[in-house]
């Protein structure tokens, strides 16, 4: 079929809610990609951070063959040893506590967000508070929406469930005031992606950490994508001074299957008990090797040790750029702000004609997120092809 041909189609037949390229991608091999045509583009956007191994990488793809030849998937009413050595080694590689395996991120987060308030009900909190960041993307399920602010449309969508307080990413103070004796938690991503990838101040989490020590909440940290590697450690907390009670995670976990996890520290317990939470395809057998196949290639030393060398090389180069105005991220979550002369979605669009890869995450703002197998050739070529497209 032509994109012509899709478009009908999805004129006709697909709910609107994707403002799609006019492409179709149908091949992939490490960071390159191939359209129906045979046309070859150089991938910085990696699926939304998903990819981090690369498209098709030959550990995970015969991970995956090799489960699919004797079983996909059961039932969670029985043991799968993928899943639960997916949940030992998410556990060992960060909070130390249960797991519970979901689908996507979107679970993860309302997984959490049970979680902390089934917590705070225990503690005595009748109306249990969840603080928020403004410029936070957390899902699009009504819990994970509600602590979204940006996309938390009660026209559209309401009544949205409450419970939900907001503040300023830059204001430690405002944080520490809101944090009170109704506060369930306090959920954050480290670095926010959506918003166009904005690192979240250190001092805000140090605020954060004492305001929940003080009070008993939780900590909840997002990290469905800047976690497996993405930020130069395997975990994005692992550079930051302060250690989440929560952790929750998903997009590059599954080696590009569909696969999250929520995470919890030791002192939680068991955080969900028997019958309170469930998910009918999490902890699939054919979905679980993936997760461990992605993570034992990018949980190693010199892997992580790259990313952050040409997270560097990818920043400074950009920084040099004629129409970027600031440059900023860690490891190989990188996000630019254009001059305000410049078309974001224009210049995606000429970067793409010129095969190049990347993602206008909202006015003025670009994101760079590509697999974290790369070489310095490939960081090279990508600021090449991004500097004919800004010119």
């Amino acid at each position: 079929m032509s994109v012509s041909d899709l478009e009908r189609l999805e004129e006709r037949y697909s709910m609107p809610t994707y403002a799609r390229a006019p492409v179709e991608f149908v091949r992939g091999s490490g960071a390159r990609l191939w359209d129906a045509e045979g046309k070859e583009y150089l991938d910085f956007f990696a699926g939304l951070s998903v990819h981090n191994t690369g498209h098709c990488h030959p550990h995970v793809v015969a991970a995956i063959r090799a489960q699919a030849e004797r079983l996909a998937g059961a039932s969670n009413l029985f043991y799968s040893e993928p899943a639960l050595r997916l949940s030992e080694r998410l556990s060992q590689s960060s909070l130390g506590g249960r797991v519970f395996l979901c689908n996507t991120g979107t679970e993860a987060s309302e997984c959490a967000i049970k979680l902390v308030r089934k917590r705070a009900h225990e503690r005595g909190i009748e109306s249990p508070e969840i603080v928020v960041l403004e410029g936070a993307f957390h899902g699009r399920t009504l819990g994970a929406l509600a602590a979204t602010p940006k996309l938390a449309r009660e026209d559209l969508f309401g009544p949205l469930p409450g419970g939900f307080r907001v503040v300023s990413r830059e204001d430690p103070q405002a944080l520490r005031e809101a944090v009170g004796e109704r506060t369930a938690a306090v959920m954050l991503e480290p670095i926010q992606g959506e918003a166009g990838v904005f690192p979240v101040p250190e001092e805000l989490l140090v605020a954060a950490r004492d305001a929940c020590a003080r009070t008993g909440a939780a900590l909840v940290f997002d990290e469905v994508q800047t976690g497996m590697g993405r930020t130069g450690t395997l975990w994005a907390h692992e550079g930051l001074p302060v250690k989440p009670n929560v952790m929750t995670s998903a997009k590059a976990l599954g080696g590009g299957l569909p696969v999250g996890a929520v995470v919890i520290s030791p002192e939680l317990g068991a955080g969900l008990e028997q019958g309170e939470h469930g998910s009918t395809f999490a902890g699939a057998p054919l979905a679980c090797v993936a997760a461990l196949a992605a993570l034992e290639v990018l949980d190693r030393p010199e892997l992580l040790r790259n990313v952050r060398e040409l997270g560097e090389r990818l920043r400074a180069g950009l920084a040099g750029l004629a129409g970027l105005v600031a440059v900023r991220g860690r490891g190989l979550i990188v996000g630019a702000s254009l001059d305000p002369s410049i078309d974001a979605g224009e210049t995606v669009a000429r970067a793409l004609a010129g095969g190049l890869v990347i993602n206008a995450p909202g006015p003025g703002l670009l994101r760079f997120l590509p697999p974290l197998t790369i070489g310095e050739a490939e960081v090279d070529e990508a600021l090449e092809k991004l500097s004919a497209a800004l010119s």
